[in-house]
């Protein structure tokens, strides 16, 4: 159930690390970021009893950020779509993606969820930090957009 569905833009002139430093919650930092990633002001935000979810475009992949509450047992997830199977090489993709796992993802990982290959960090909100968040979603959004095109291209549709 959808509370409140807002767009998300900036016209601050601040630097990004200055409103990061400024902001008191998650959730404000992670509207900084997304405000400074978003250059389409495509954004939105979805309130529920269960968080909080932003939706924007980075490039040609769509982001996801999840924020379930404040307390230290609570989550924040980040995920985005790479790119939809089948592959035309199946076994080709799991190999790059495990090696790429390993050697090339930071914080984040390669996965699959209702046949799509995901890129996604997943943590609890304790201790964790606004440079966290914002290095996070950055990440994510630019492992899948530096991916996505490459993938169909190698593996498209079987």
């Amino acid at each position: 159930m959808i509370s409140q569905r807002s767009n998300l833009n900036s016209d601050s002139t601040q630097s990004i690390e200055e409103l990061i430093e400024n902001t008191s919650s998650h959730q404000e930092v992670i509207e900084t970021v997304i405000s400074s990633l978003d250059q389409e002001d495509t954004a939105m935000v979805s309130h529920t009893e269960d968080g909080s979810i932003w939706k924007f475009q980075y490039g040609t992949v769509e982001v996801f950020v999840q924020l379930t509450g404040e307390s230290d047992d609570d989550l924040f997830k980040v995920w985005a779509t790479v790119f939809k199977l089948p592959a035309k090489d199946e076994a080709g993709l799991m190999r790059k993606l495990l090696e790429m796992n390993w050697s090339g993802t930071f914080e984040t990982c390669f996965s699959i969820h209702d046949n799509r290959v995901m890129v996604s960090s997943e943590r609890t909100v304790a201790d964790l930090y606004p440079g966290e968040i914002s290095r996070i979603i950055t990440l994510v959004a630019t492992i899948a957009d530096d991916n996505d095109e490459v993938f169909q291209e190698e593996f498209g549709a079987a």
